[in-house]
This record gives C-alpha cells, structure tokens and sequence, in this order.
C-alpha cells in the first residue's frame, strides 16, 4: 500500500478574505511529514479544524510578498512557539521575503526556544530546493507582478516490493532481502538461480504535486509539470475578465485548464478565487470545458494522492 500523500486546503481565496473563503494555505502531507504552502491571513484558525500536529511541520514554502499569501505568519509562529515548540523550522522564499521573516523574528518572537532559518531562493530558476531520502521540492518559476515561485513536490522512486511467500518459499534471509529488492538475484543453497523478476514485484509509481499560486500562463509551466498527479492552478477570474487577469498577471480558469491539459496532468483543482464569485461554478464549468477532470478547491477539502 502506498505510503500516505494528501494535500489538505487551509485557504483557497484570493486577495480579500470572504465569508466563504480565507486566503491562500496549504498543507501537504507526506508520510506524516508536514509541509506548509503559503500562510494567508487566518489560517491557524482553519489549521485547527484539521486536527494535524502543529509540532510536525518541518518546513515553510512562500510563493510571493503579496500580503494574501503570508499575512497569517506572524501568528502562526508565535503559536508554535507558546505550544512549546523546540525543533529547528525552515522557511523557503523569495529572497525579498527575507526581512519579513528577520523583522519577525526580532520583533515579535526573539525569546521563543525554536529556531526560525530562511532559505532564500532565486525564483527565475527552476531548481530543486529541498531533498531528503524519500522527496524533493523543486522550484516553478512563475509570472507575476514581483518574484514568485510554485512549488513541486515529489516523491524519490522507491526499490521493487520483495514478494512475501517467495522469502517463506525460498529461505530468503533478513540480510539478503536488501539486496534482492535492489536487483540481484537468489542462489539457493542446492545452487538454484531464482530470477529477480519472480521474487519482486514493481516500486510503487512515483508521485508528484504541483502547487502554482499568482500567475500568468506560460508555456515552460507545462513542461515542468508534465504528467503529475495533481495541479492546483490559481484560477482568479472567469474568462469574461480576461483582461483584469492580464492587468494584475493572473489566470482565468480557462487558462489553469490549457496549462493542465498541455501538461497532461490526471487531476486539476483550481483556487485563488476573486472575491467578486459567491459561486465558483462558472469557472468549474469554463475549466472543465478544457480539461474535464477539474474541480474546485475549498476549505476543509484533503486530496489523497
């Protein structure tokens, strides 16, 4: 069985905070490692309908200095801190973020037992940024009005599922098991060869999410997200608002759903709704017409990938 990869939504609006909406946050949960995208003003309180464990997020990714999208940081943090957090936190950005997060610090929360590091990043380039043994997150340059980066998450390919009732049959030891899941075969003690290909089973497919905020269209997207998952792609305005979009460098949900199909992504959800909607349906309608496998973001909402 798969190990666990869920995307919860904390906040899917845009600018102005609504009755229905909170602005951008995310959570993405990989093997009970939690990763926190954007922190739009209000998101602890929806944090806590979750019932996630605020001590395992290990590490924070920014998109952009619009205040839509860090806004709730001050507070989030300072939770944190009085809930008695002691392990070391990452957060990654644009480099202008970077005197947010020192003012912060110095301002609001210099006595705190827990360490707040920033990792500046050059949102031109399309890079990986962070790794360790069972994932990587790579940078997506994105086209806004000031530094912005999306954000792709993706799991390492993992070694073949060594056959349970072919170690029972076959004698297999605890030291060899490694081995054959890394290819080699198994000599018996009679000298029998036993092929890889009867004691293995193939890796579990390797999973990937792309979380793309603020933006214009643009062809690289695609290329960079080719054949993912799922693709959450801002979708601000209906198509009838095309040029507001182009003004304030955002997509339509037309636009999410070329970059989805172009991509050939298995699921699109769509967020980062203008507050001017108090239903969202018409952009469903205008994306599905694109890319069918679409659906709309909201609060509360967990993604299983």
């Amino acid at each position: 069985m798969p190990q666990k990869f869920e995307v919860h939504i904390i906040g899917c609006g845009s600018a102005l905070p609504t009755r229905k909406h909170l602005p951008s946050c995310q959570v993405v949960d990989i093997r009970d490692k939690l990763m926190l995208i954007d922190c739009g003003e209000g998101a602890q309180l929806e944090w806590r309908k979750t019932g996630l464990n605020w001590q395992k997020i290990t590490h924070i990714f920014l998109t952009h200095a619009h205040g839509d999208h860090v806004f709730g940081l001050p507070g989030f943090l300072s939770t944190m801190g009085l809930l008695g957090r002691t392990a070391p936190l990452y957060i990654h950005g644009p480099s202008n973020l970077q005197t947010y997060v020192e003012f912060m610090k110095a301002h609001f929360f210099p006595d705190f037992d827990y360490d707040i590091r920033f990792h500046a990043i050059d949102a031109s380039l399309h890079q990986c940024i962070y790794e360790d043994r069972s994932m990587e997150v790579w940078s997506l340059p994105l086209k806004h009005r000031l530094p912005c980066c999306g954000y792709l998450i993706k799991e390492k390919p993992t070694l073949p599922h060594i056959r349970r009732e072919m170690i029972d049959f076959y004698g297999i030891p605890t030291w060899a098991i490694n081995r054959v899941k890394a290819g080699e075969d198994w000599t018996t003690p009679e000298g029998e060869v036993v092929p890889n290909s009867r004691l293995t089973t193939p890796a579990d497919p390797v999973r990937a999410y792309a979380y793309c905020s603020d933006t214009m269209p643009t062809e690289e997207l695609a290329e960079w997200c080719r054949g993912i998952d799922l693709l959450y792609h801002e979708a601000t305005y209906a198509e009838g608002e095309k040029q507001q979009a182009e003004r304030y460098f955002h997509s339509t949900a037309s636009q999410a759903a070329a970059t989805a199909q172009a991509a050939d992504v298995r699921k699109l959800l769509i967020g980062h709704f203008s507050a001017r909607y108090e239903d969202e349906s018409l952009l469903l309608e205008e994306a599905k017409k694109v890319f069918p496998n679409t659906y709309l973001a909201s609060e509360g909402m967990q993604v299983t990938l």
